[in-house]
């Protein structure tokens, strides 16, 4: 241990830890990696020190400064240990949870996989729990090992292909829901609904209370009537929509969708795994289609289901629902609608707008719609770069009915062909998965981030809103 270890050391002992467990704990940090066998027992044994030594310190919320930093610390050297053991050891332990790919196993399921198979690599399913009845700014962040794991796992190109294809399929609950859509013609799930019209499958979002925004309570269920949209044989087109808000400013009117639920976020309600389940999930189905068991939906070896998606602007697209548009096939938007994406106010990253937002507007109107809060109104030169067809705001349900008749005259086959080609170019799957890879280890630190909270508290009075 060279000085800066001891010094680092005695500043734990100084926050009131005991001495021993802390020289016992430091000694126990694996310097290097071995073999698989031999480094799931010596890692998982000083990650149990770590959490022995946190468990030893108040709760965050009562901790002095010297505790917290204590804290930090401990956090920090324990996550350092994680990337190293898995930059070497992702591909093994993927291997075994999935039995050599042998089976599909969701992102959800997977980081709790982890937490058996190698303990304290990830949160158990218990720990992740006892988080979650905290309000946010009060958690220590424990799942922020699980970004580190999908990190890692999603920059192994074999596991990270294989946890896209898994994310792609659909979901176990939709083969009755579909059952039931193919018979009736409408599903009602409650914050999502399905309606075919003529050519189309018309899906609203319906969360009036939060402008539609998008919560736990939405998610399963989004993703849920994507599957059964998609997989319609019916219906040749997707439309999605926003239901009639009940926010006394928007009484009566559609709206689009005002992003993630902050309220629900600031109250610790969102965990954050919601955030990579909504981009590897619904919101890539949407781009690529729900994928099929015994074939890589990357477009070159293998092919998924899809349809063509039009997005309905109306009254404002925020956050995650303008993050939507960008995997539309045609956006049709209201005269007087809007859409931003408020990241720096937020203090997070806006999915995937990063990569695929440039493609649109390039690369300068991108930075400043994610980074200094540029508006844009649909009806206008920088906003028509995303909005292919702007409609009176008191014709729009007449205007869907056009666009899909003028979509549909010549048959879907060319659509989808052609969106198929266009992916190719603009995000193989392989591209999609790099990304999701960095985009999930940043995440998770934004997500437990003090900036957060503190962004939220200023540009969103998160104090005085009721979850």
């Amino acid at each position: 241990m060279d000085a800066e270890g001891n010094t680092a050391l005695d500043a734990l002992i100084a926050a009131g830890l005991d001495s021993e467990a802390v020289h016992g704990w430091g000694a126990a940090e694996p310097a290097r990696t071995a073999d698989i066998t031999t480094d799931r027992h010596r890692y998982s044994a000083f990650w149990d020190r770590s959490t022995g030594l946190i468990d030893a310190l108040p709760t965050k919320s009562k901790r002095t400064e010297a505790e917290a930093a204590a804290a930090a610390h401990i956090f920090a050297v324990a996550r350092e240990s994680r990337e190293r053991f898995l930059a070497v050891h992702a591909a093994a332990v993927y291997e075994e949870i999935t039995d050599r790919r042998g089976r599909h196993v969701r992102l959800e399921d997977l980081v709790l996989a982890a937490a058996a198979a190698i303990p304290g690599l990830t949160p158990t399913e218990e720990e992740v729990a006892a988080e979650s009845r905290l309000h946010q700014g009060d958690k220590d962040g424990v799942e922020i090992d699980q970004g580190i794991f999908l990190a890692q796992t999603l920059a192994v190109e074999e596991a990270g292909l294989h946890l896209c294809h898994a994310m792609l399929l659909p979901r176990a609950e939709t083969a009755e829901h579909l059952e039931r859509f193919v018979a009736d013609g409408v599903l009602d799930l409650g914050t999502v609904r399905l309606e075919r019209r003529g050519k189309a499958v018309l899906l609203t979002a319906t969360n009036p209370r939060f402008l539609n925004a998008e919560d736990t309570t939405t998610l399963d269920l989004m993703e849920i009537a994507v599957d059964v949209a998609t997989l319609d044989p019916v219906s040749e087109i997707a439309v999605m929509r926003g239901g009639k808000a009940e926010h006394p400013k928007y009484q009566g009117r559609s709206v689009f969708g005002s992003g993630i639920n902050l309220t629900h976020l600031y109250c610790g309600k969102i965990p954050f795994v919601w955030f990579l389940k909504r981009d590897l999930g619904y919101v890539h189905k949407m781009l690529r289609g729900v994928a099929r068991p015994d074939s890589l939906p990357d477009d070159v070896r293998g092919r998924g289901i899809e349809k063509p998606w039009v997005a309905a602007v109306d009254t404002f697209a925020i956050g995650g629902h303008c993050q939507l548009l960008l995997v539309a096939d045609y956006v049709l938007a209201a005269d007087d609608a809007f859409m931003t994406l408020p990241a720096r106010k937020e203090g997070i990253i806006p999915g995937f707008a990063n990569l695929r937002l440039p493609r649109h507007t390039g690369d300068r109107i991108a930075r400043e719609a994610i980074q200094y809060e540029l508006k844009l109104v649909c009806d206008s030169q920088q906003g028509r770069l995303i909005c292919d067809e702007i409609a009176s705001a008191d014709a729009m349900g007449e205007a869907i009915d056009k666009v899909v008749t003028g979509l549909t005259s010549a048959g879907v086959v060319s659509a989808v062909g052609n969106r198929r080609a266009f992916r190719v170019g603009e995000e193989p799957l392989d591209l999609f998965r790099r990304y999701a890879s960095v985009y999930a280890r940043e995440q998770a630190y934004c997500h437990f981030s003090p900036a957060l909270i503190a962004n939220l508290e200023r540009n969103w009075d998160a104090k005085n809103r009721k979850a």
